[in-house]
């Protein structure tokens, strides 16, 4: 992990394409800005080990749960 120290106004740019801008500091928080391609997803860390999980649980749901599925009905 590389640790880095910055002051308000002061950035960072990572891989030349992401910059993050420290806009404010208190005692307990930081606010950060990320400027990035809009190709590029940015997601605080508990929402993104969030979607993680419920993909992990989706991709490895037992076959039994589609058959909870309705079956469509076919029009004559």
């Amino acid at each position: 992990m590389l640790v880095l120290s910055r002051k308000t106004g002061e950035s960072i740019i990572i891989d030349g394409q992401i910059t993050v801008h420290i806009l404010k500091s208190d005692k307990e928080t930081v606010k950060i800005g990320v400027d990035a391609p809009k190709d590029i997803p940015i997601f605080r860390k508990e929402i993104h080990d969030e979607i993680r999980f419920s993909n992990q649980k989706a991709a490895t749901a037992p076959d039994t749960d589609l058959t909870k599925l309705k079956t469509p009905v076919m029009a004559k």
